[in-house]
């Protein structure tokens, strides 16, 4: 599905890009149909989620600061791919590796409200708003990045109060998140193709910089996580927490607060975990 959805926004990029305003809406019912299934308590919080936050906020400016002085966009594209939150997928794969789903689940949520907070902050001093007065700056960004990420949960467990036998029910459909993630990745997809084509021949070395970029960040945060983990007997929930990220929403927020030529990294970073987790799943059974 993943490859074919990219395919299709490559291939009609055109109608795909025009449809790039149903991004944020897209991210909202995927995360929405994923918090239908939760239940407050089973929500721990470990020592785990706790150096995982760090790492991911404290190197997603780390490597800004890195790569700033070689190149601010290639910096830019290798911080959201640090900065963005646990993908929805990461709890099937988690389960697909025998993990601990619970836990994933758990920090999913953590860092999203971690990152609804901090990437306002961050967006402020790194983004193309940085001519606007850092309040006024926060304030736009928060406005937006908060309520899509917070909004969802918050509504999940308004209802799950109020009426949770249609929370439960809504929650069993929550595999409908997976083609919702789909359909978004042909349309971020399109809006990704159609800058690159917009841009002149100058720009191909810094792509495919960015994309690199990417793959290097991806593998680092796999095995930075996994590491993590097996110090808290969690390795699997470990490498996917930090590993695999909502790169729908990374790719909107580049495109959104960063020069567009970064939403790239997270555009590659697509294809690099997949292609990790899908190395990880075929070890797996190679084992069983």
């Amino acid at each position: 599905m993943m490859p074919l959805s990219m395919l299709l926004g490559a291939i009609f990029y055109k109608p795909a890009g025009a449809l790039s305003f149903c991004t944020p809406y897209l991210i909202f019912i995927m995360l929405f149909l994923t918090y239908c299934n939760l239940k407050l308590k089973e929500i721990r919080v470990s020592w785990l989620h706790l150096w995982l936050v760090l790492v991911q906020l404290g190197g997603s400016i780390g490597v800004f600061l890195l790569l700033n002085p070689i190149n601010t966009v290639l910096a830019q594209g290798a911080m959201v791919c640090v900065l963005a939150p646990t993908g929805t997928a990461a709890p099937v794969v988690t389960g697909m590796l025998k993990g601990n789903i619970a836990g994933v689940t758990a920090y999913s949520l953590l860092i999203n409200i971690c990152v609804a907070v901090a990437a306002p902050v961050i967006f402020s001093f790194v983004g193309n708003n940085q001519t606007l007065p850092f309040f006024d700056s926060f304030m736009a960004i928060g406005q937006r990045v908060f309520v899509l990420l917070i909004f969802p949960f918050a509504l999940a467990m308004f209802l799950r109060k109020v009426t949770p036998a249609v929370t439960d029910k809504i929650g069993s459909y929550s595999g409908l998140a997976f083609y919702v993630w789909s359909f978004s990745l042909v349309v971020v997809t399109g809006r990704t193709v159609e800058f690159i084509v917009k841009q002149n021949n100058s720009s191909i070395l810094l792509e495919i910089g960015v994309a690199l970029c990417a793959l290097v960040v991806c593998v680092s945060q796999f095995l930075v996580g996994r590491g993590l983990g097996k110090h808290y007997n969690d390795t699997i929930a470990g490498g996917q927490g930090l590993g695999q990220k909502n790169t729908i929403l990374a790719i909107w927020m580049a495109q959104m607060y960063l020069n567009p030529i970064a939403s790239i990294g997270p555009g590659a970073y697509v294809l690099w975990q997949n292609m990790v987790n899908s190395y990880q799943v075929w070890l797996k059974r190679k084992t069983l």
